[in-house]
């Protein structure tokens, strides 16, 4: 449990300097002077990335649920 909380905590410190490079490359695109429809395709793919791992992680989670504690 150490070790998972260890990890948790590391990825939590390290990961945060590449979420924000990712921003200010979406944010440097957009404001290039793309189009509308450049940036409405831009946030719909951010928003459909964003989605994903709640989706797995939403299910694998009803799963465990299902098998361990299902009356």
């Amino acid at each position: 449990m150490k070790l998972l909380r260890y990890l948790l905590i590391c990825t939590l410190l390290f990961g945060s300097e590449l979420i924000s490079a990712q921003c200010s490359m979406c944010r440097a695109v957009l404001e290039s002077g793309a189009d509308a429809k450049m940036a409405e395709q831009l946030n719909d793919g951010i928003v459909y990335l964003m989605m994903m791992p709640y989706l797995l992680v939403g299910t694998i989670g009803f799963i465990v649920y299902r098998k361990f504690y299902k009356k």
